[in-house]
């Protein structure tokens, strides 16, 4: 008898470990974007708003390779991401050029207006890490750096990224921001309640609790 317990928890234990790696949420949703050097060598009311292909929404998370060479000591490489219900409510991420490295998030809500939530003007990020940004709708918003976490779990309310853009100058008059390089930006998301493997603890623990009731009822009864 106590072999085949061990047999019944050996298969639970196993059956989500191998389907687990066949089966993908449905709901998830990958972007990879590369924005060229070009985009970022404007003023902000010359960027134009892009549509994604599809809404990142719930839980979503986006990785910034940054491998921009800059031509000006003052240019800037800003992403704005927006939300689905109005671009007037958007993140903001900004990356200055070397060797200051100045780094800063901001967000725009209908409430609050426009408010930076970080600044670092001295290494604030690291050309030879990623910076990520990542918000559920439980958690909030949180941005790494690259190095270390420089926004945590801030509440933006719901958030779901639709479309972006860049820009990198101040003023028209302004040089060059960026000379050559690209912009690689990974957006990932999806819905963790529509992965069918999410209960399955549950499952497990109810089955275990089944099988000990039977038998204690046919160990009483004997």
């Amino acid at each position: 008898m106590k072999f085949l317990i061990l047999s019944i928890l050996f298969s639970l234990i196993l059956v989500p470990n191998v389907y687990g790696q066949t089966t993908a949420n449905p709901s998830l949703v990958l972007d990879t974007i590369e924005i060229d050097s070009d985009q970022f060598n404007r003023i902000l009311r010359d960027s134009p708003i892009i549509e994604l292909d599809k809404i990142h929404a719930i839980s979503w998370q986006v990785t910034i390779d940054n491998n921009l060479l800059y031509a000006n000591p003052e240019g800037n490489a800003v992403l704005r991401l927006y939300d689905h219900e109005t671009h007037d409510e958007f993140i903001e991420i900004g990356m200055g050029s070397i060797p200051d490295n100045k780094f800063w998030v901001a967000v725009q809500t209908p409430d609050e207006g426009y408010i930076v939530v970080h600044r670092d003007l001295d290494r604030g990020w690291y050309p030879t890490a990623k910076t990520i940004v990542s918000f559920t709708e439980r958690a909030g918003l949180t941005v790494n750096n690259g190095a270390r976490i420089v926004v945590t779990n801030l509440d933006i309310g719901s958030f779901s990224i639709d479309a972006y853009s860049t820009h990198g100058m101040e003023s028209s008059s302004d040089p060059p921001a960026v000379n050559s390089g690209v912009f690689v930006m990974e957006i990932l998301s999806g819905d963790p309640g529509k992965n069918v493997f999410a209960m399955f603890p549950f499952y497990i623990a109810a089955a275990i609790g089944v099988l000990v009731g039977v038998l204690f009822l046919t160990k009483k009864r004997k």
